[in-house]
């Protein structure tokens, strides 16, 4: 593919509005249960070039984290970011396809700390400053609850993608129904709600914005080892998955968490069943919920951001033994 420069690029390839937003600078941790669905990978590559952001760690989550892990090593080598330290979760079974287990598996391998035990850590060196954008199951975050809440209780946010308001899974007007994250552990989601930590959700009736022909088009138009890699986690994911066109659940959650204008929330009280149903009810708000997306503005956010990487230097990144 060819490289071309950024300005011309944009001129062609996108709308006129697709611009860099400049939203408020803020100090993160992510958890993520990467390589199943793909929208993970664009939210990691979301927040990896967005310099504004002070990243203190990458975690993942459910399923086999250490792969999880060794995926992220990947990503952060090739975005030139492998300063960011990464920890594996806690492991568990998971009905899902790992489907971008190739790819993971070509990363080098790496020794992971833990992550419950990191991001408690964190939070008694940032104490009030850091968010934490939860985009898996929220296991580790019950765990972490579970280990130390007094700690716990002093993340800035979580930011999280999960749950389902008022619409399922497909179109609007679908009847709401259990989310993934929020479904594969509840308890853990109903513990992070008694918490006491502001919870801003991005549930499905936000977050089920496509990443259509036209923007896949512009990012085959470039080269570089991020959007070369992201396209082989799609074509994977598609493969894996008989999907064409990719739902960017989390990246509106890591694109809300960069600039709240992409989402406007509204305050409810949340109740989560055993089921994993996450419902508004009376009482008094325990959480803030965006129900409608600022499409135009997310991706004039995230178009930018994945055509106009600036990699410092270069780094092997893949496992001479895969080549």
């Amino acid at each position: 593919m060819r490289l071309r420069p950024l300005t011309l690029l944009l001129s062609l390839a996108l709308p006129a509005h697709f611009v860099v937003a400049q939203p408020r600078a803020a100090t993160i941790l992510v958890d993520t249960d990467v390589g199943d669905d793909v929208d993970d990978a664009f939210a990691i590559d979301l927040v990896l070039t967005s310099p504004e952001l002070q990243i203190l760690g990458l975690s993942s989550a459910w399923g086999d984290t250490a792969l999880r892990a060794r995926m992220l090593d990947r990503m952060i080598c090739e975005t030139g970011r492998s300063e960011i330290a990464v920890h594996a979760g806690v492991p568990t079974k998971s009905p899902a396809t790992f489907s971008q287990a190739p790819w993971a598996k070509a990363g080098i391998e790496h020794q992971h700390g833990d992550a419950v035990a990191f991001l408690l850590e964190q939070i008694k060196a940032h104490p009030g400053e850091i968010t934490l954008l939860a985009l898996g199951p929220l296991t580790n975050v019950g765990a972490a609850i579970d280990r130390d809440p007094s700690t716990f209780r002093k993340l800035r946010r979580v930011v999280l993608m999960g749950g389902s308001i008022h619409r399922g899974y497909g179109p609007a007007g679908t009847p709401p129904e259990p989310e993934y994250n929020i479904a594969r552990d509840p308890v853990s989601a109903q513990k992070l709600l008694r918490s006491g930590v502001p919870v801003f959700m991005l549930p499905l009736d936000s977050t089920q914005l496509k990443f259509d022909q036209a923007k896949h088009s512009a990012l085959a138009s470039i080269s570089t080892p991020m959007t070369d890699g992201l396209q082989v986690l799609i074509n994977e994911w598609s493969h894996s998955t008989h999907q064409d066109t990719p739902t960017l659940f989390d990246a509106v959650a890591a694109a809300y968490a960069l600039d709240s204008a992409t989402c406007p929330m509204t305050p409810l009280h949340i109740e989560v069943d055993d089921k994993g149903m996450t419902r508004a009810t009376d009482g008094a708000p325990n959480a803030q919920a965006c129900l409608t997306p600022k499409e135009d503005t997310f991706f004039r956010m995230l178009m930018p951001r994945l055509l106009n990487q600036h990699l410092v230097g270069k780094a092997v990144c893949v496992s001479p033994s895969t080549k």
